[in-house]
């Protein structure tokens, strides 16, 4: 398989006025990731910047936001089409609220250069989704063929779960991204450890892209932290510490970095260990409590 060149944006959340400025700066970005990355990701809730100038509120409103970005979903998923095509990339360019049915969901669109798309749904709601903004749980996880092979997307949260992740691995997933957005350095560090883990239970690439930055006039991007990076099993073939390539925390750029398919295959046959092939499979032993004699 062909090597996929990757580019990992830690989106910096800046206020813009309407969809047309937010696809202006996300053309800003992609040129600058023009002929490094094949494949560009933006964090989850990206777009959400958007949410208090398309309710057309003064202050923070997260009730408010979240009926903007939803009645105004059709047109920033097209600008993201758009922006897409016009870099001739393909793009996840983060995720967005949408309307499914009766709910509320959070959606990443997976977008390549002749502008057709499929859909990720995040399965496992954080408590600020679920208890404050009114946002449910997705479909459960599917996976993408690409040039590059079967990828899949875990939205932040999801990452956390080896179950989730371990179901689109088994559909033939290399390849994990994991769109975030979190508002505090622990936070982040949950996503990091469980990409970090997923990584290592199943020998394969797992990329971690955040929101950055502070946004005072968002109720849900209010504050943002993470780091950008991409990490893999620490074995044979792959850094000692599995980290694959980073940015700094909390630094707004791209992190590039070339990922070799080849490599997830050769390190469950030939690792020092066999975390994916030796993983659980079906129901595991309730355990007994010991006896002391």
């Amino acid at each position: 398989m062909t090597p996929l060149r990757l580019g990992l944006l830690a989106w910096p959340v800046t206020r813009v006025a309407d969809v047309a400025a937010f696809g202006a700066k996300l053309d800003q970005w992609l040129d600058q990731a023009r002929g490094r990355a094949d494949l560009c990701v933006l964090p989850e809730y990206a777009c959400v910047e958007l949410g208090a100038a398309l309710a057309g509120v003064d202050a923070p409103d997260e009730a408010a936001e979240l009926l903007a970005m939803v009645a105004h979903a059709d047109a920033i998923l097209a600008a993201m089409r758009a922006a897409a095509m016009r870099a001739g990339v393909w793009l996840l360019p983060g995720s967005l609220p949408m309307r499914h049915g009766a709910q509320v969901v959070n959606v990443a669109p997976l977008i390549a250069p002749d502008g057709r798309m499929a859909f990720q749904h995040k399965r496992l709601m954080t408590r600020f989704e679920a208890e404050r903004w009114g946002v449910s749980p997705g479909d459960p996880p599917c996976v993408f063929d690409t040039p590059w092979g079967r990828i899949g997307i875990s939205i932040c949260y999801d990452v956390e779960f080896p179950k989730y992740v371990r179901a689109q691995v088994e559909m033939g997933a290399w390849l994990i991204l994991a769109p975030s957005c979190t508002d505090t350095p622990r936070g982040f560090a949950r996503v990091r450890i469980g990409a970090q883990a997923r990584a290592l239970e199943n020998q394969c690439f797992v990329a971690v892209t955040p929101t950055v930055g502070a946004a005072p006039w968002s109720a849900a991007l209010d504050d943002n932290h993470g780091q950008a990076a991409v990490y893999g099993p620490p074995d044979r073939g792959f850094p000692e510490d599995g980290v694959v390539a980073a940015g700094a925390m909390d630094a707004p750029g791209w992190v590039f970095a070339t990922l070799e398919p080849a490599l997830v295959a050769a390190v469950r046959e030939h690792g020092a260990v066999r975390n994916h092939r030796d993983f659980p499979r079906g129901p595991v032993s309730r355990p007994m409590p010991a006896v002391f004699t």
